[in-house]
């Protein structure tokens, strides 16, 4: 067995202890790795490709994401930890990590246990549990957490994950306002309140598979997004906006592939880490 092999199942089997939350697989403990742990030269995979994005978002990558660490990721690295005032030396531990989102200074000490509570509380498993707290007809307020700027939706259908409207003309202002005023696949992690219940969630603002000039349930053509002809899942009518969007959470899949979405569970457990 290779090292880089032990460290990852060490990893695994390091989390299968936290609560009721339970990661039993390489890419969720990859996932961990992204708030206490190390990324250098030479890493590859998805949670590289999402470092990547995050630091182009913030101005420090200028090229497009690969998913490989290589010298171009080391220098953006360097340059930022140059502007935090943090250890240089363009490798990314706690500390950068927190620093690039925002997550609490315990994390950057590596103080993991006294933060595990908060995030197991928000990590609700979408299956049997989440999609019965926020089922269908039911409106939720979603906090985004890089802006903390609030809107409301309604849940009118989805089962591997939550296909929601935004409840209000307004609440869809609200919404293409964090997006910089435009429709975007982009994940982004956010804060989901049901009646009181708050759940760590991950959206996708691109409105797909609706006509707001058609009834709720019936088969139509030119729905949204490119999505042909089909069922009209538009329920909230007069909210400027056709078709639904997707919001995931922990554990949830995609309905065209019934896969987990990597980048949507990267920014279900950021928001989770938010609130510890």
């Amino acid at each position: 067995m290779n090292i880089r092999k032990a460290i990852m199942i060490g990893a695994v089997s390091f989390m299968i202890s936290m609560g009721n939350v339970t990661y039993s697989s390489i890419a969720y403990a990859q996932t961990y790795q992204q708030s206490v742990g190390l990324l250098k030269v030479g890493a590859r995979g998805e949670i590289v490709r999402n470092l990547q994005l995050e630091l182009k978002k913030l101005g420090y990558f200028h090229v497009n994401a690969t998913g490989y660490y290589g010298p171009i990721t080391q220098a953006s690295v360097i340059k930022f930890q140059k502007d935090k005032g943090l250890l240089v030396d363009g490798i990314v531990g706690p500390q950068t990590w927190g620093a690039l989102y925002g997550t609490n200074s315990n994390i950057s000490r590596g103080d993991v246990s006294r933060n595990k509570t908060a995030s197991q509380n928000l990590l609700v498993p979408w299956f049997s549990q989440a999609e019965n707290i926020f089922p269908r007809g039911s409106v939720a307020t979603v906090t985004d957490v890089d802006t903390g700027i609030s809107f409301k939706v309604k849940r009118v259908a989805g089962y591997n994950h939550a296909d929601v409207e935004t409840l209000t003309a307004n609440d869809t202002a609200i919404l293409k306002k964090i997006y910089g005023g435009q429709w975007s696949w982009e994940r982004r992690a956010i804060i989901v309140n049901v009646n009181g219940r708050e759940m760590a969630a991950s959206i996708a603002a691109m409105p797909h598979a609706g006509r707001d000039d058609q009834p709720f349930g019936k088969i139509v053509n030119n729905r949204s997004g490119n999505y042909g002809t089909g069922a009209n899942l538009d329920g909230v009518k007069n909210n400027n906006m056709s078709g639904v969007i997707d919001i995931h959470f922990y554990k949830s899949k995609t309905h065209g592939t019934n896969r987990i979405d990597e980048r949507h569970q990267q920014m279900v457990l950021k928001a989770a880490q938010s609130r510890q």
